[in-house]
């Protein structure tokens, strides 16, 4: 199975106090614990910590009082790595992972709607697991316009990083349908269910700011373990 390149450590733990605040377990309004106390619970240099920290405070959602510590700043909708990945943990939350399975460029399936221009597109198939639990499968699909190649070794686990930052490709709106599916025949053995049974399904075109499609995914995943969850800003 291929590997796929971690982002950078203090990226990881932006969001995972992302994922933590935006599921409400760290509410609005409460102290984080003292720096020193956070990087040794973490297994972290300080130094990493405030970088994360930072970060976190850039979107809005953290205030630093000088000689009192930081504080969570709730705010429903944050421009972050995995803003679109919007499966969670039963419980809420919980830090996404990928593993890639294969990247290939074949003709685009001809049940996909139509996204970009190309007759062709990168199929990129992924684990993906919260917390380290493996909870679906997926399948994305990116315009072969994009770039003349893209190898496993160029993919980082957030897709939407590594479009951004590698493609200068901007993911700035996506329309799902959510349903159930049976999960398909080419997901591995060490995913823990069996090709076939009934699973949670979420179908996805991606556009550009310019509200052209671009990139179409199928998302099948254990709805024992995960739930799709969208939260919406303030009207």
């Amino acid at each position: 199975m291929a590997a796929t390149s971690a982002l950078p450590k203090y990226i990881q733990v932006s969001e995972m106090l992302i994922r933590e605040i935006a599921a409400g377990h760290l509410a609005d309004g409460a102290r984080l614990p003292p720096e020193r106390e956070m990087a040794e619970e973490l297994g972290l240099a300080v130094g990493t910590l405030r970088k994360a920290l930072a970060d976190v405070e850039a979107k809005g959602l953290l205030e630093r009082v000088q000689g009192s510590g930081n504080y969570v700043r709730y705010k429903p909708v944050v421009d972050s790595v995995y803003a679109f990945f919007r499966l969670e943990l039963l419980r809420g939350g919980g830090l996404p992972t990928a593993q890639v399975l294969s990247v290939d460029r074949l003709p685009k399936p001809a049940d996909a709607p139509p996204f970009g221009p190309d007759a062709q597109g990168y199929r990129i198939r992924r684990l993906r697991s919260l917390d380290g639990i493996l909870v679906a499968v997926e399948e994305i699909w990116l315009d072969g316009a994009q770039r003349d190649v893209i190898k496993v070794r160029d993919l980082s686990e957030s897709l939407y990083h590594f479009y951004r930052h590698e493609l200068g490709l901007v993911i700035a709106s996506a329309t799902d349908r959510v349903g159930v599916g049976t999960l398909p025949d080419w997901a591995p053995d060490v995913f823990h269910l069996r090709p076939g049974q009934t699973v949670g399904y979420v179908e996805r075109i991606g556009r550009t700011g310019a509200q052209d499609p671009v990139e179409f995914s199928r998302t099948w995943f254990d709805a024992n373990r995960a739930a799709y969850i969208y939260r919406m800003g303030k009207g």
